[in-house]
C-alpha cells in the first residue's frame, strides 16, 4: 500500500480507492449480503473517515453510496 503522506486525496467518486480502503479496514468482517445491509448513513461515515478521504458530507449522494457498495463487494470477491 501506498505510504499515506504520499497517496493521492480520494473523493466521492473513486469508488475502487474507497472500497479498497474499506476492505483494509474492515477485512472480512463483512461479506456480500451485509454490505449490502450497511446503512447509507453508517457508510458515509466510515468513507469519511478513510485515510487521505478529502470529500464532503455535501457532496455525497445515494449514486455515490451504492457504487461504493458494489466496488465493495467486488473487492471482497477477489479477496476471497
Amino acid at each position: 500500500m501506498i505510504e499515506e503522506k504520499y497517496a493521492l486525496p480520494i473523493k466521492w467518486n473513486d469508488y475502487e480507492d474507497i472500497a479498497m480502503g474499506l476492505y483494509d479496514k474492515f477485512g472480512d468482517d463483512f461479506s456480500e449480503p451485509k454490505i449490502y445491509r450497511i446503512r447509507f448513513t453508517e457508510l458515509m461515515e466510515w468513507v469519511l473517515s478513510l485515510p487521505n478521504f478529502k470529500g464532503t458530507k455535501e457532496e455525497c449522494n445515494e449514486g455515490h453510496l451504492e457504487q461504493i457498495q458494489s466496488a465493495w463487494v467486488y473487492e471482497w470477491r477477489d479477496n476471497q
